[in-house]
């Protein structure tokens, strides 16, 4: 088991029960993949680097957890696919 670090950023335009459903979707998506979460680090709203289709702010969240090294590439599959996540971004922390 290899521990990773995922960002997620969401759309600004959720509600708050819209937010924490998201949250619990990415993270049921990474138990799904037989994936253990260690922390949610929730930092809220903030403004965005760079303007992404006509966004300049999102919601960021950050996920550590332990997986095999197959689950990054299929939980990058899904992540691809929801609409309300801006961007992602997996990275293996160091052991």
């Amino acid at each position: 088991m290899r521990k990773y670090e995922m960002g997620v950023v969401f759309k600004p335009g959720l509600d708050e029960e819209s937010l924490k459903a998201e949250i619990e979707k990415v993270k049921a998506l990474i138990e799904r993949f037989e994936g253990a979460v260690e922390k949610i680090d929730e930092w809220g709203k903030r403004r965005l680097a760079y303007e992404i289709d006509y966004i300049n702010e999102g919601f960021y969240v950050f996920y550590t957890f332990e997986s095999e090294t197959k689950a990054p590439s299929e939980i990058e599959s899904r992540m691809r696919i929801m609409e309300t996540v801006i961007r992602y971004l997996i990275i293996k922390l160091d052991e």
